[in-house]
């Protein structure tokens, strides 16, 4: 006859945390290697991470972009690991007690991931329930099986848990999670590798209209300032994908139907091509960007006339009869943008872009194929890994960002930025002027004028860098004979039809920050 074991050790809760822990590991790990077959977005952490995402508040979205820039993916899929993390603690301390409401719990986790990938909008099959219905199988059994090792009934002498066994148990358990996981890796970048082999053997056309060549005095001779042409690894990236799509340009197709185009129209990469392919210099700018921020940059883009090929299908602008006033751009990982037609025909360059700065588009920025739209806030023109363009109407359709609380029609605002010298700078005191320097951009109108001031001193007119274009920012430089002291330095730009930078602050919802940037500085004695 046997005794009544003894309640839980401390020990004991621990290792029931470490089995809840590890079965989450396993099942996470099988849900990833199935995420292979069917796609990777369906995977639970992407899938819950990209709800998660869809249903954060503007604000906390802007928050966490000022906070931790392009990391912010990043951090919050390290954050879902760390919350699973607690949460499969959590249910491996309760399997101890109640192993049914334990494997509850693992079923219900299962079912929020099958919720959150079959309810995204790029979902187009119902197997994308499939990597965490796997996963939540998989848990459940793992989490079973530890929680049996470790309390399965013991002579009346020995320790109420079998530890030895647990931990043996446990070990060949991570080995074979880390196994699935290092096969999943390994499966999924043989599927990505075929995307970036169509990327790599992509050869860029020569442009029938090529962008003129930068003007030398362009790039001013300043350190500390942004440099003209922003290299591809350093231009800003804001969107909502997780996992940054990796299309197959061989099999990469364009449809273009909606209200006004006779005939739905399919278009490969190669008949882009084979197109009229033209080449601008041309600043983007995020609607996030707060004042004096880093969201924006001027590339080099390769592509072929948005107008020019709507017009093909059919298109009309309403200034001249056509029924739709949006085009609502799609992209492969459900996004969805709008534009004003009459702004992508008003002979402005909007492109279907293919190459930025001389090589075919980065996966980060969209490749193989995306909107570049001057004059507009990205997340009403820059489509990326765009799969197809809808003629409709705004009072018809809300694309992704407006019932968020941004306006559907975003022109972008007159901004001016001081890049050098930095915020909170101590800078010496000498015979040579203080170089201050940076950008302004007023994209589609141009910058005729920057001006900075000293203090509440009077607004003094800055040295301009050479103009590459109406679509481009601008170099600016203010030679500053600085004293000693305290100084506050601000700057503004008046655009290319007059109008001055305004010096109202407002946040940057719902269509753009504005204000004028500034910065303190100390000057001490030579």
């Amino acid at each position: 006859m046997t005794a009544a074991p003894p309640p839980p050790t401390r020990t004991d809760r621990l290792l029931a945390a470490l089995a809840g822990i590890l079965a989450g590991y396993g099942g996470l790990a099988v849900a990833a290697l199935v995420a292979v077959v069917v796609r990777p977005e369906a995977g639970p952490v992407p899938a819950v991470g990209d709800a998660v995402v869809d249903r954060t508040p503007a604000g906390v979205k802007d928050w966490a972009i000022r906070t931790f820039g392009e990391s912010d993916k990043a951090v919050l899929e390290f954050g879902i690991l760390v919350l699973l993390a607690l949460i499969a603690a959590g249910l491996g301390l309760l399997a101890l007690r109640r192993r049914a409401a334990a494997l509850a719990g693992v079923g219900l986790l299962g079912a929020l991931g099958v919720l959150a990938a079959v309810t995204r909008p790029d979902s187009t099959s119902a197997g994308d329930a499939l990597p965490s219905l796997a996963g939540a199988a998989t848990a459940a059994a793992l989490l079973y099986v530890l929680i049996a090792r470790l309390t399965r009934p013991r002579p009346a002498a020995a320790p109420r848990t079998d530890r030895r066994g647990f931990l043996l148990a446990g070990a060949g358990v991570a080995a074979g999670a880390t196994a699935a996981t290092f096969l999943a890796r390994s499966l999924g970048s043989t599927r990505s590798e075929h995307a970036a082999a169509s990327r790599s053997a992509l050869r860029l056309p020569r442009p029938a209209s090529p962008a003129p060549a930068v003007p030398p005095g362009a790039q001013l001779p300043v350190e500390g300032i942004s440099p003209f042409v922003t290299p591809n690894k350093d231009f800003y990236r804001v969107d909502t994908a997780l996992v940054v799509p990796r299309v197959d340009a061989d099999t990469w197709k364009l449809r273009i139907h909606g209200s006004g185009v006779p005939q739905v129209r399919v278009f490969t990469l190669p008949e882009l091509l084979r197109r009229e392919v033209v080449e601008r210099d041309i600043t983007l700018a995020c609607v996030s960007n707060e004042v004096g921020g880093s969201l924006v940059g001027n590339a080099r883009w390769l592509g072929v006339r948005l107008d020019g090929l709507l017009r093909e299908c059919g298109v009309r602008p309403p200034s001249r009869g056509g029924p739709a006033d949006q085009l609502v751009a799609r992209s492969v990982d459900g996004m969805t943008i709008g534009t004003p037609v009459e702004d992508v025909m008003d002979g402005r360059d909007a492109l279907l872009a293919f190459g930025m700065n001389g090589e075919p588009l980065p996966f980060a920025h969209g490749f193989p194929v995306r909107m570049v739209v001057p004059g507009l806030y990205g997340y009403v023109s820059a489509c990326k890994w765009l799969s197809s363009l809808e003629l409709t109407t705004f009072a018809a359709y809300d694309a992704y960002w407006v019932p968020r609380g941004w306006s559907a029609q975003a022109p972008i605002k007159t901004q001016s930025r001081i890049d050098t010298p930095r915020p909170l700078a101590r800078i010496t005191a000498g015979t040579r002027p203080v170089a201050v320097a940076g950008v302004a951009w007023a994209q589609h109108r141009g910058v005729s004028r920057v001006q900075v001031r000293v203090d509440d001193g009077p607004w003094q007119d800055a040295e301009l860098g050479a103009e590459d274009g109406r679509d481009t920012w601008r170099q600016w430089v203010h030679r500053w004979p600085a004293t000693p002291g305290k100084h506050t330095l601000t700057v503004r730009a008046t655009d290319g039809t007059g109008a001055v930078q305004t010096d109202r602050r407002a946040d940057v919802m719902p269509d753009g920050a504005t204000g004028l940037h500034s910065v303190k500085v100390t000057v001490t004695e030579d």
